[in-house]
């Protein structure tokens, strides 16, 4: 069974060089990131053209791609800029370039027609004649509306040949594919043109007319209410459902989210699709692979409008600290580079101590623990603490490699 399944492709966000490197470190094929215009992550970090034709050497050399991100509804004023974006673009050369402007798919196709365009999520593809309208304007992959249901998405793949993407997991909006005004009104910030500020994520009250400055919480905790604050995706459950409806990549949200994160989810659907792919018919959901999920920052899990409408399901109406089930890990750092007899340098973003019992993450396999048996700064001489951005070498008893994670249990 397993030679005629498609494997899909595995898409990792990439808001800066740093979190490049830790994608394809832990299994990703391809990652989607932004220059310094036109994309809809603006606060990410991003890439200046230099550092595009660097990531693109990167990824190139590990067999990864590079999929660029223009992804925002331009204005007049902006159109000589686009086309001069599209311009520069074109002699970095992307292995594809996410657009969801009708107007600069038009230019794309004029400027880069070397270079693949693949629709973004933004422009709300629903049904398999619009997948069939956008495949004539010359679009390579469809990144698929996130309220289709598997369903639905089993009918497009089987009545159209374009490659097609959905996210996976991450962070949902709560606005219809995206396209949300909350931001522009609430902060003067438009989350269409890559300025989002995130207000669906603020906590609300309400306030009676004849009682000013009296706020009464909707909420069914202490702290707060989130009432337009949608749960996080979560689909590590579904690999072969997803697998088997016929979808080309699935894609992980995340760029403005740090490396533990990424290192975490890129690794763990690796793993699952890796594992379903190579042995269909054995294949279950592993339990390190729910509480690899489950220690990484989140909002409550849900699987969104995939198996059906999500009601009130997908709403997060509880405070969003993380809804965890089991034991959260401090992020302390990643390995920069093996010394040999079990030290290694260790690029520190967290406090932490001789003694301390840590977690290696590494791309195969289930997280290892060792305790801290030293720390010592680059000329051996006994450091007491490692404070945040400082670099040291720590002795641990373990085998680790470069861009492996380190975690404080």
């Amino acid at each position: 069974m397993s030679d005629v399944l498609k494997k899909p492709e595995l898409l990792a966000p990439a808001g800066n060089f740093e979190k490049l490197e830790i994608a394809v470190h832990y299994g990703a094929d391809a990652v989607y990131l932004a220059g310094k215009d036109f994309s809809l992550r603006n606060f990410s970090g991003n890439f200046t053209d230099n550092e595009l034709e660097d990531a693109i050497k990167f990824a190139e050399k590990h067999q990864v791609k590079i999929y660029l991100t223009c992804n925002i509804y331009s204005r007049n004023h902006e159109q000589d800029n686009i086309e001069a974006f599209l311009e520069r673009i074109g002699k970095i050369a992307p292995h594809a370039i996410i657009i969801s402007d009708p107007g600069i798919i038009l230019k794309a196709r004029q400027i880069i027609p070397h270079i693949d365009i693949h629709l973004s999520t933004q422009a709300n593809t629903t049904n398999f004649n619009a997948v069939l309208f956008w495949e004539q304007q010359g679009v390579k992959r469809i990144n698929l509306a996130r309220e289709l249901s598997i369903e639905e998405i089993k009918i497009i793949t089987s009545r159209t040949t374009i490659e097609t993407e959905t996210f996976v997991h991450g962070a949902m909006c709560m606005s219809y594919s995206g396209r949300c005004l909350l931001s522009s009104f609430l902060s003067g910030r438009d989350s269409n043109r890559g300025l989002c500020s995130h207000p669906c994520r603020w906590k609300y009250a309400v306030m009676e007319e004849l009682r000013p400055n009296e706020y009464y919480p909707v909420q069914e905790d202490s702290r707060g209410t989130y009432i337009f604050n949608s749960k996080d995706m979560c689909l590590i459950d579904h690999i072969p459902e997803l697998i088997h409806a016929g979808i080309s990549s699935f894609k992980i949200e995340g760029r403005m989210k740090g490396i533990n994160y990424l290192s975490s989810v890129v690794k763990t659907y690796r793993n699952a699709i890796d594992s379903y792919i190579a042995a269909p018919g054995s294949y279950s959901v592993r339990p390190e692979w729910h509480s690899e999920l489950y220690q990484i920052y989140h909002r409550a899990y849900c699987t969104g409008f995939y198996f059906g409408h999500p009601d009130d399901e997908s709403k997060n109406s509880l405070n969003p600290g993380n809804a965890h089930k089991g034991k959260i890990h401090s992020f302390i750092g990643k390995i920069i580079e093996n010394r040999g007899k079990n030290l290694y340098l260790i690029d520190i973003r967290n406090k932490l101590i001789p003694g301390d019992e840590i977690e290696i993450l590494s791309p195969q396999g289930p997280a290892r623990q060792a305790k801290v048996l030293s720390l010592t700064n680059d000329k051996g001489k006994p450091v007491d603490n490692a404070k945040p951005n400082t670099r040291l070498l720590i002795g641990i008893p373990l085998d680790a490699r470069h861009n492996d994670i380190v975690r404080k249990i």
